[in-house]
Order: structure tokens, then sequence, then C-alpha cells
């Protein structure tokens, strides 16, 4: 009876798989960032796509420009990005993609490769929880998921940080900042977050994260309201500094 069990599972295994394998080669995925077709063994991004990102390494280098952004503006224990975002380069469609194509997996795949190196570094092992910078519910409904939401999932699944969603909200839906300038876009942000619960996050150590960092208005704009809470800590993680 065991005998005819098991050889009844394995053989429908093997159908699953023919079916998978059928499936693949009848809708074959595109790696984002190149365009290639990705191999079985390849998520969202090919191989070498993923070896080329132009990294940053500011992990392991913790007084690094990111960091320094916020220096005379507000206090920072921690900052990182994972790559540089350079215009012209194939990884700019590849965040374009992540916010306006709904492809909510990129987000989940860069922030498990940022989780890694976060904790390879050893520099981000004191880190409570996770807080991605939050949008208006109006826009996320409109998008279909917050992408700062999904890069803080990939951090967490590969450190095992925590994440608060809905901690930190976003009152106003603000206007893009994509053509603005420094002033335009604090301006745009100034006063538009707020917390739901701040005594949780009273002498916690917070990662804040984002996708892209320009010039750091919405960052600063969450974190000064973070940064009110008792014995809070602060520090950043983005997955590309512009």
């Amino acid at each position: 009876m065991w005998f005819v069990l098991f050889i009844f599972v394995r053989q429908m295994n093997r159908i699953v798989e023919y079916l998978s394998d059928f499936w693949f080669l009848l809708f074959p995925k595109n790696c984002e960032a190149c365009g290639r077709v990705l191999t079985r063994s390849e998520e969202v991004l090919c191989f070498d796509c993923l070896f080329e990102l132009p990294r940053t390494y500011f992990c392991r280098e913790l007084d690094n420009p990111v960091r320094q952004l916020f220096d005379g503006r507000m206090r920072v224990e921690k900052a990182t990005a994972l790559f540089s975002f350079q215009k012209g380069s194939k990884f700019r469609k590849l965040l374009h993609s992540l916010k306006y194509n709904h492809k909510p997996e990129i987000g989940v795949l860069l922030g498990k490769e940022l989780g890694a190196e976060m904790l390879s570094s050893g520099n981000f092992s004191d880190i409570d929880y996770i807080i991605p910078v939050p949008l208006h519910p109006n826009r996320e409904k409109k998008r279909g998921y917050n992408q700062s939401e999904r890069i803080a999932a990939g951090i967490s699944a590969v450190t095992g940080i925590p994440v608060l969603v809905g901690m930190l909200v976003r009152n106003d839906d603000t206007k893009t900042q994509t053509k603005m300038n420094k002033e335009e876009r604090w301006q745009n942000v100034s006063g538009k977050f707020s917390l739901t619960d701040a005594d949780r996050l009273k002498g916690c150590h917070v990662l804040l994260v984002d996708d892209v960092l320009t010039t750091g208005a919405t960052t600063e704009a969450c974190g000064s309201v973070l940064l009110m809470v008792d014995g809070l800590k602060l520090s950043i993680a983005v997955l590309a500094r512009a």
C-alpha cells in the first residue's frame, strides 16, 4: 500500500514538473533590466544584471555620502544605499518599473540584496524595527502597493528585522516630486507625516526605508517625526542614491 502511494506521489511530482517546464517554455519571463529571457534559476533579474548593479557598498563604510547628506539637518546613526542611480543606466528603467509598471517583485528582490549587504557588514545588527516611507492611501490604491513596503519586506526576509506597516502615515496626498528642486520638495512634504503609536518606538532603533534618495526631503520629513519619540535612534536605507 505504502509503495503504491509512493509511486503515485512520485509520478504526480513528475507531471507537475513537466507541466511547469511546458508553461515556462510557453510564457518565459524576461529580465526587468536588460530584457533577456530568464533561466529557471533566475528571478526578476538575470545573474549578469544582478552582478552589474552599480553597488555602493556603503553598508561597510558608515561615514558615506548618504549619511553625510543629513549632517546639520537631523541626527542619523547609520545610512546606506544599495546602488547609485545614474542617468541613462538600465537600472533607471528598473526603478521606474518598480514604481509605475506594477512590478512589486523588483522591490522585494532588491530589498533582499540590500538586506544581505546590511547583514554581511555587521553594522546594522542593532535595528529593532523597519519602517517604510508611506504613500497616501489614494496613491497606494492607484499603484496597487507601496514600493517602500516591498523593499522593506525584502530586507526583513533576509535580516529577520520586523517591519512596522501603518506606524508612520502620510496625511496629505502630495504631488509627485520628480521635477521639483530641493526647496520645492521640502515644501511639498513638510508636516505631511505622523505616527500612530509613538509609545511603541520609545528607546528603539528604527530603520527608515525608501526607494530613491535625491535631496533627502521626504526622508528628512519622515525622520523628523520619528525623532520626536523619546530615545529613538534613526538609521536610513534606500535602494539607490541619485
